[in-house]
């Protein structure tokens, strides 16, 4: 299933050099949690005294944590990697990484914990991965240790974080995953468009879903050959973002099905607003403006026919436009066409963006909290996932070797060191051959940091979508282990029946006319016992 590596400290001293905050944080509460600050009296072996933000976590002696590791293709597992050594150096911690193959690692991670022998530290765990752990008591309940945090405990302060972690609760009022903390919402996914026919047609960029329906259009009377919208992803990323401008959840963004009224939760399937949404879909391909295909083709199929010219528009991130423009030089010409990202565009419900500022972060195995370095334990977690300091290493590694720092404080890479369209003509990239900007350990942090590693494009568009509203996050509501299983019996069926019903109605194969028929075939499936219990957990907390 896996392999163990153990990664340990450097043989010279790689020094680091972070951003560190001035200042202590009071007393904050544990956000839904329990009684924080557990005894770990006797359970400090190697952690640090006076520890507070600001300060760099190094441990009174060595010490070496077990760590699960999500194996990305990209960029391979190495133990030669500066990440490790570095940091073992200024942490005096030594990671043990049992190693899981990316495209396993959900299945893996869910084997090992449950059968009560996963490492103790269990990242790239997304809020709600955690709650099927919760009942056997096999993951920490970290909200009780939050004490031990200030780095944590200074960004949920600073940033008002409270009300998103809120969301973490369990029926008990704890939380069982440490999130990645963002300091602002960060959007990344919309439409790339091809802004060159747009110009030369006259064609405004779209602002609304409306308008990027007009829009296409427009491209189809001047390419009336093409269909000027093919999408990858099979269409969720496009159902999510559309769903979201007409107040539902789809596609990406289903989660639970479920949307708030202001008083009660609404199965979203069920609203006006979904109906209208599905119309919109289906008015899209049936006017031949958006691929029938896009809902089954493969991300290749769909990029090729953008290279090709066979399409107009597609959904992507920030990752793309290079990607993109690398490849249409080649199909189409370098200088014979535009591409990049458009500003999401607004909806019905209104100038919205979906999403939320907290990311997958870490579990910790309930184990851990027996183990006589535990203090030490949450003071490196806090350290390296929560610091400036521990962020800026993550992202950029070690100032001198993988980057420099103005006096402005601007960070460059060093000239051999490439990331993506950073600095292109550097030898050594910074994930594959250093192991920083992996998905392990980086994420979360300012939007400073964040943008740093951001073209000018990027944090242009990065800007332009902060004038957006955030969608309020549903509020609490907990199940006990028994609702769990209930609910899930119910939800996963109802949420299959949707996909293919909102799918059936996009392709035109059911009548938009019949939309009311299907609320009741939904009614059927246990849709009002589905909500019922969702309802009572809320009233609960």
């Amino acid at each position: 299933m896996s392999t163990h590596h153990a990664v340990h400290g450097p043989t010279r001293r790689q020094t680091l050099l972070g951003l560190a905050a001035a200042g202590s944080v009071g007393a904050l509460a544990a956000c839904g949690g329990g009684d924080a600050g557990e005894d770990v009296s006797d359970k400090t072996k190697g952690a640090m005294e006076g520890y507070d933000v600001g300060q760099t976590f190094r441990a009174t002696e060595p010490l070496t944590f077990t760590t699960l590791f999500s194996d990305h293709p990209n960029y391979p597992f190495n133990p030669d990697w500066l990440f490790w050594s570095a940091l073992s150096e200024t942490t005096n911690v030594s990671l043990e990484a049992t190693i899981v193959p990316m495209s396993d690692y959900p299945q893996k991670r869910s084997l090992v914990v449950s059968a009560g022998d996963a490492p103790v530290i269990i990242p790239k765990t997304y809020p709600g991965e955690e709650a099927p752990f919760v009942a056997s008591g096999v993951v920490l309940a970290v909200s009780d240790y939050t004490d031990l945090m200030p780095h944590y405990r200074q960004k949920v302060q600073e940033w008002g974080m409270e009300t998103e972690l809120e969301t973490l609760l369990q029926d008990d009022g704890k939380y069982y995953v440490l999130p990645g903390l963002h300091e602002n919402l960060w959007p990344d996914y919309t439409i790339l468009m091809r802004t060159d026919l747009l110009e030369e047609n006259g064609i405004p960029e779209p602002t609304t879903w409306d308008e990027f329906a007009d829009a296409l259009r427009a491209l189809k009377a001047a390419y009336p050959d093409v269909i000027p919208f093919s999408d990858r992803y099979e269409g969720q990323n496009f159902l999510n973002q559309v769903g979201t401008g007409h107040g539902t959840v789809s596609g990406w963004g289903y989660g639970e099905g479920i949307v708030h009224d202001g008083d009660t939760f609404q199965f979203a399937a069920a609203t006006p607003e979904h109906e209208d949404f599905v119309a919109y879909l289906n008015g899209l391909v049936a006017e031949g403006l958006m691929d029938p295909e896009s809902f089954t083709q493969t991300d290749d199929q769909a990029t090729q026919k953008l290279y090709t010219g066979q399409s107009f528009a597609i959904s992507g991130n920030s990752q793309d436009p290079p990607k993109h423009r690398a490849a249409m030089d080649s199909s189409l010409g370098a200088g014979t066409y535009e591409i990049r990202k458009i500003v999401l565009p607004a909806g019905p419900a209104g100038n919205l963006v979906g999403g939320t500022r907290l990311e997958n972060g870490i579990m910790i195995s309930a184990a851990a909290a027996e183990r006589d370095d535990f203090q030490a334990l949450v003071q490196f977690v806090d350290w390296l996932w929560y610091s400036d300091e521990g962020r800026e290493f993550a992202k950029w590694g070690v100032e001198g070797t993988t980057f420099t720092k103005d006096a402005d404080g601007t960070r460059r890479l060093t000239p051999e060191v490439s990331y993506l369209d950073l600095n292109p003509e550097g030898t050594k990239d910074l994930q594959t051959e250093y192991g920083f900007m992996g998905g392990n350990f980086s994420y979360g942090g300012t939007t400073e940091l964040l943008r740093s590693m951001m073209n000018e494009e990027e944090v242009a568009w990065q800007e332009a979508m902060a004038s957006k509203d955030q969608v309020e996050p549903v509020p609490p509501h907990p199940y006990t282990a028994v609702e769990r299983e209930q609910v899930t019996l119910l939800a996963t069926p109802l949420k299959d029946y949707v996909a293919q019903g909102e799918l059936q109605f996009a392709l035109g194969q059911r009548d938009v006319a019949q939309y009311d028929a299907f609320v009741q075939e939904l009614e059927g499936r246990g849709m009002s016992r589905y909500l019922d219990m969702v309802n009572q957990a809320a009233e609960r907390v």
